[in-house]
């Protein structure tokens, strides 16, 4: 289970990256029409595309305005060198873009970002314009989240999954079950004990269909969440049974009544539970945040939050689970003082970084450069797994992450064991220690 929450935090990292890239890239601006865009797909030509990239410097070189001329050659060659890098175009395509961008200070800087998408990128694109077009970027961040989906009535079973807007059918077959009848005498208990072992067996074959179908390698279920439909109690019998694998059941989001079984039981269970798959994630980061709500309320120190008894913890190896606002604008500063040449890191709110009392060392009163600087947030999702903890990324869009956000600063975690920050802080030199053991 740990390998496929690292998978999970893998992709929410990504996730992460892809959205503050996009940000940085929906913000640029630049003089003329010297910004590419440039999306390559999967299984396309490098050949291709660089035969494309001459063809449109060969155009580039008639526009009449000498500056625009000379920054839409100088984007387009930057392409053509970045793309020399790329002997094929990698397994899910490949997005480029290069340009020449005014920055906040009113200069021009020219800049090249080549990303390999964490899934396959089905467009092709090339613009030059006076902006990078992030759509394509964007439509990767939409959901593709996978749900199973088990759909029985007294005819038989049908196993699915939904990815987007691609409904699949996995398996399915048919039984038939004995009905309710009115034969009375003495075979009336005969045939309700064989109608019930009938039922029994058949909620006994989709329990194990259901392993078969949902749980990849035997070992980890593959599907983000599972709703079980049907009309009748069989979808609860299974719900409630034994014989239903517990990592299923803790998958198990929604449960509805269907008036058909099969495909037309599949489309309308779909249907019904549209709401509650939107939600999934909504309601995923409701959870991780009310737990460590709880664990306030219970009074226990197993929790931290703020940067520096968040910081602590980690470097202790105590947190199990990091929570952060994916917004957090706190800077992590690599000071440096310049009469001693020694180094100090300091993670600083956006007020304090503009506190010059924080450049200042306060024993010698030396100034401090700032030698290096980074977003804290992107270090982290660079950095977490040296602390050994699972990374969850928040917003602020529920009540609780914005109730985390705003009064805990958007940075804690749940930890592994009890840990006392009051009595870490250290204590008031002592002079006097030294000579009560003779030292």
């Amino acid at each position: 289970m740990a390998e496929n929450g690292d998978v999970e935090a893998d992709h929410a990292v990504e996730v992460f990256r892809i959205k503050k890239l996009i940000k940085a890239l929906e913000a640029a601006r630049g003089n003329g029409t010297s910004m590419i865009s440039l999306i390559i797909p999967p299984r396309d030509q490098i050949s291709r595309v660089s035969k494309l990239l001459a063809d449109e410097y060969g155009t580039a070189s008639n526009i009449k305005s000498r500056v625009n001329r000379q920054s839409v050659l100088s984007a387009i060659t930057s392409t053509q060198q970045r793309l020399k890098l790329y002997s094929k175009v990698p397994e899910n395509g490949l997005v480029l873009y290069c340009g020449t961008i005014i920055t906040n200070d009113n200069k021009e800087k020219q800049v090249t970002f080549d990303i390999e998408p964490f899934k396959p990128i089905n467009t092709s694109l090339y613009l030059c314009d006076n902006k990078f077009h992030t759509e394509a970027l964007s439509s990767l961040l939409e959901s593709d989240e996978k749900f199973g989906f088990i759909v029985m009535d007294g005819n038989g079973a049908l196993f699915g999954d939904l990815a987007g807007n691609t409904r699949r059918v996995i398996r399915k077959f048919t039984v038939d079950l004995p009905k309710k009848h009115g034969r009375g005498g003495q075979s009336a208990l005969r045939f309700q004990r064989l109608r019930l072992e009938k039922r029994h067996n058949f909620i006994r074959k989709v329990a194990e269909t259901a392993v078969d179908c949902f749980i990849a390698d035997g070992q980890r279920v593959n599907v983000t969440g599972l709703v079980l439909a049907g009309s009748a109690d069989f979808k609860n019998d299974l719900s409630n049974s034994d014989m239903f694998d517990q990592r299923l059941r803790q998958k198990v989001i929604k449960i509805v009544d269907v008036s058909y079984g099969g495909e037309n039981g599949f489309n309308q269970a779909i249907d019904l539970s549209a709401e509650t798959l939107g939600n999934v994630k909504f309601i995923k980061e409701k959870k991780l945040i009310q737990r460590y709500f709880d664990e306030i309320s219970k009074g226990t120190e197993k929790i931290c939050f703020g940067v520096k008894d968040t910081m602590r913890a980690l470097e202790m190896g105590a947190v199990e689970t990091l929570i952060i606002y994916e917004n957090l604008e706190h800077p992590r500063l690599i000071l440096k003082n310049t009469q001693t040449g020694d180094e100090v890191v300091k993670i600083l709110s956006p007020e304090e970084a503009l506190d010059k009392a924080q450049y200042i060392d306060p024993e010698s009163g030396a100034e401090l450069e700032v030698t290096e600087s980074e977003p804290y947030v992107e270090w982290l999702a660079e950095n977490y797994r040296s602390f050994g903890t699972q990374l969850e990324f928040v917003t602020n869009r529920s009540q609780e992450g914005s109730q985390f956000v705003r009064g805990f600063g958007g940075i804690g975690g749940l930890l592994r064991y009890e840990v006392p920050f009051d009595e870490m802080e250290e204590p008031e030199e002592d002079s006097d220690w030294e000579d009560d053991f003779g030292l």
